[in-house]
């Protein structure tokens, strides 16, 4: 992961909102949640959370999917292990750096 990539990740879980979405799509599993039953459980509008959800999405922290007449959103765990590694990864000495 790069800093371009880590910093959109960051950005996107630093609101209230998206964080709830993000934690309860990790929750809901790889079968995702769809967006009416994520906008009923955070007692969310849905055009507020359709916003919140483009900008996860813009993000790589979760996919839609069409499923019916249904739009199934899924949390993508390997985004958050990448950003993990990303921020815990030690930096490398600078040549002559004790």
């Amino acid at each position: 992961m790069d800093n371009r990539t880590a910093i959109a990740a960051l950005a996107a879980l630093a609101q209230e909102s998206r964080l709830a979405a993000y934690r309860l799509l990790v929750q809901a599993g790889q079968h995702g949640m769809a967006a009416s039953r994520i906008a009923s459980s955070l007692r969310m509008p849905a055009s507020s959370l359709s916003f919140h959800l483009k900008e996860l999405s813009h993000a790589g922290l979760v996919v839609p999917r069409q499923q019916g007449r249904f739009i199934i959103y899924t949390a993508q765990r390997e985004t958050m292990r990448g950003l993990l590694a990303f921020l815990n990864q030690q930096a490398k000495p600078e040549a002559g750096a004790e």
